[in-house]
């Protein structure tokens, strides 16, 4: 045997081989991930040293907002001891106002010192001599709004309380932020006075700065309200890092807020320090991908042996033919499922321009759809037939695709063939089986019909053998006189009038059977549904006397007509009315049985039919197989009456069910059978205005018909003769 064409020749390589292909060229895409890699590497690294550095800024300032807060509340606290420590000026008046003064040339953030009486009135009142008085512009008589609701609040909490920021008008257009201070004296119980205590917001807020605890920040102060109050005196504040810390004072909250000056981080500067990081990650990388590259290609030469044998484990394993030809139409390569197909060695194959499968008798034909073929570069699937060595025949399936080499070059075709005998072989044993069951089912169908129409045909032959008996009897009947002898002409036409109508009506019956077994669409017209109850009501009645039941109608006022196969519903109601008679025969019960027929519209397309009997019910066990074919629990029943009903129904488009009836004790009291039926909307008025309200119970409607023989003859006979009419 020759040897396999190498990868040159267009056939399906190994995964193996085409590795080894693509290790052996350039890494260009391995270089190109690894400058992007690096791209990205600085890009994130820069962002993470330029959010680094934003984030240590805030914290830093938030760091110098909550030392600034504490320093803020350790002056007040410290003027606030300052002031409570001042004498009361009853007594020694120059005195007070001697060291208040000191006081206020101590702390420049403090204003004015007042002392006020009971009514808040002035007493007495220091200014400080560094600043212009506070109140020389405008009255302090006119600045005292926010000073008396401190006092309140300091009253009500019997402690010092702090006012909201107010402007106080200096001239010139200047203005100062004050905050006043309450202080509420008492002796015993008894309000003394009130000290009051104005702080210049600005001076506080250079206090603070100078403190060193915000040094280098601009100095913020908020009202209750969130609007600025004062400003500091640096006022280098760039608006980039904020920070904001509530300062909580009694009577009032305040914010203090500090800018840093800092502007956000400059990429230049840390664009240096990233890039020297980023090329030692790069160099790392390079070092690192060269090592994972030199692996690669040991795994690649490594799997190169196994995919080889690999390769040739699965061409020996393979049940498909598969050959290769180049572009001139030689074979390069046949595996050995192909070899064992045709009979002929590989090296009996390979290089042959001519195939020896070839048939010779189609080997001009052959010739001319290589070239057809060779000139196309598509995928191509068709049927042929092939030649084994010892000269048999064979069809085959031959599925041809352009053969691509390693640098995606066309380098020919290849083909996988399957032998298509034992699938002939399949096919003709399925055509044989198939023709037998044609006839099988052929005499299913015969089978079939003979059972529907002894089913079906039971009750039309019945009736015309009673309507027949009946006649007869009537006529060897001598009667009571020239009564009887008057009235026996009609009656005996109106048995004979039956009799045609039963007779026809086993026809239409036959014929129905006839489409319904053949799977025909009946002939469906437009029927009221008090006609089809008119129709088959005198042989309800039959078996309801014979069982001693009544029957009951129930049409709910303007029930629009149905589209349908009368015949075939006239049949499924006298199936589920004789089952429903029988169910309440084979039932005790002390008074008479009725069988209720009632029909309703559902909705607007459908019209529910349902048969409701006082019987004992349907058990669990019945219910799971009512409606297999002949399954009955009656001795000489034939199990088809219910499976006939369903399969009539479902042809046109409703559904049969049924319920158990229970009492307000929930006993079983009987069961309900119904059906749906395609309602035909018309302007054609309706038919069931003939029908008129009869001797019914609970005001439900009963049909009279002049067409219910049995009914006549019995009022005729009770009538004329005691004795009754002689049953057939």
């Amino acid at each position: 045997m020759k040897a396999a064409p190498s990868s040159d020749s267009g056939f399906v390589g190994a995964p193996g081989i085409d590795g080894l292909a693509s290790a052996s060229r350039p890494r260009l895409g391995l270089w190109v991930l690894l400058v992007v890699l690096v791209l990205v590497a600085e890009g994130v690294l820069l962002v993470m040293t330029v959010q680094y550095r934003s984030t240590r800024t805030q914290a830093r300032l938030d760091l110098a907002t909550a030392a600034a807060n504490t320093e803020l509340r350790q002056i007040l606290g410290r003027d606030l001891e300052l002031v409570l420590d001042l004498p009361a000026p009853a007594a020694q008046a120059p005195s007070w106002e001697a060291k208040v003064a000191r006081v206020l040339g101590a702390h420049p953030e403090m204003l004015r010192i007042e002392q006020r009486d009971p009514a808040f009135e002035l007493r007495a009142a220091v200014d400080s001599r560094l600043y212009t008085p506070t109140f020389s512009y405008v009255a302090r008589s006119q600045m005292h709004v926010d000073t008396d609701i401190a006092c309140a609040s300091s009253r009500r909490r019997s402690g010092p309380a702090y006012s909201d920021a107010y402007f106080v008008p200096l001239g010139d257009g200047a203005a100062s932020e004050v905050m006043d201070l309450c202080i509420v004296e008492r002796e015993g119980e008894t309000v003394a006075g009130y000290l009051v205590v104005s702080y210049s917001l600005p001076a506080l807020l250079d206090q603070v700065g100078n403190s060193g605890a915000a040094e280098g920040n601009d100095l913020i102060l908020l009202g209750s309200d969130g609007t600025r109050a004062a400003h500091g005196s640096l006022r280098a504040g760039a608006g980039v890092y904020r920070a904001n810390r509530m300062v909580d004072l009694p009577g009032t909250a305040l914010q203090l807020q500090l800018e840093s000056p800092s502007l956000r981080p400059r990429l230049v500067p840390d664009a240096m320090g990233v890039f020297v990081v980023s090329l030692s990650l790069a160099l790392i990388g390079v070092v690192a991908a060269l090592m994972m590259d030199m692996r690669r290609r040991a795994g690649v030469e490594s799997a190169l042996a196994d995919a080889l044998s690999f390769r040739k484990a699965m061409e020996d394993s393979l049940v498909t033919g598969l050959r290769a030809r180049d572009l001139q139409g030689r074979i390069t390569y046949a595996n050995p499922a192909f070899c064992a197909m045709v009979g002929f060695r590989a090296d009996e194959l390979i290089g042959s321009a001519t195939p020896p499968y070839w048939p010779p008798e189609q080997r001009l034909a052959y010739q001319e759809r290589r070239a057809s073929r060779l000139a196309s570069k598509g995928r191509d699937t068709f049927e042929t037939v092939f030649m084994r060595k010892d000269g048999e025949r064979f069809p085959s399936m031959v599925f041809e695709a352009p053969l691509i080499g390693v640098a995606g070059q066309h380098t020919g075709w290849v083909s996988a063939i399957v032998d298509l005998s034992a699938q002939r072989q399949v096919e003709e044993i399925a055509r044989q089986q198939q023709e037998r069951l044609q006839g099988t089912a052929r005499l299913a169908t015969a089978g079939e019909m003979a059972s529907l129409l002894s089913h079906e045909l039971t009750q039309p032959l019945s009736a015309i053998a009673a309507y027949a008996t009946g006649t007869l009897n009537m006529l060897a009947d001598d009667g009571d006189g020239p009564a009887w002898d008057a009235q026996l002409p009609r009656l005996i036409k109106e048995g004979l009038v039956q009799i045609a109508d039963q007779a026809h009506r086993a026809g239409r019956t036959i014929k129905s059977v006839h489409n319904f077994v053949r799977r025909r669409e009946g002939s469906r017209e437009r029927t009221a549904v008090a006609e089809m109850m008119d129709a088959i009501l005198p042989l309800i009645r039959l078996q309801a006397r014979k069982n001693q039941a009544g029957i009951e109608i129930e049409i709910d006022d303007g029930t629009p007509h149905v589209l349908c196969d009368r015949a075939m519903v006239e049949q499924v109601l006298l199936n589920l009315a004789r089952n429903g008679l029988q169910a309440m025969q084979s039932t005790a019960t002390d008074v008479a049985p009725t069988l209720t027929l009632h029909v309703r519209a559902e909705t607007h397309a459908w019209i529910r039919i349902g048969v409701r009997d006082r019987g004992s019910g349907i058990d669990d066990r019945t219910a799971a197989q009512l409606f297999k074919p002949f399954f009955t629990t009656r001795a000489d029943g034939m199990g088809l009456g219910l499976s006939v009903c369903r399969t009539i129904v479902e042809q046109h488009g409703g559904t049969l069910a049924f319920a158990n009836l229970r009492d307000p004790e929930g006993r079983i009291c009987g069961a309900e059978f119904s059906f749906t039926l395609p309602a035909a909307h018309s302007s054609t008025p309706d038919d069931t205005d003939r029908y008129v309200q009869g001797e019914t119970q609970g005001g439900t409607h009963d049909i009279a018909s002049t067409r219910s023989l049995a009914s006549d003859l019995e009022l005729q006979r009770s009538t004329l003769h005691p004795d009754g009419l002689p049953r057939g």
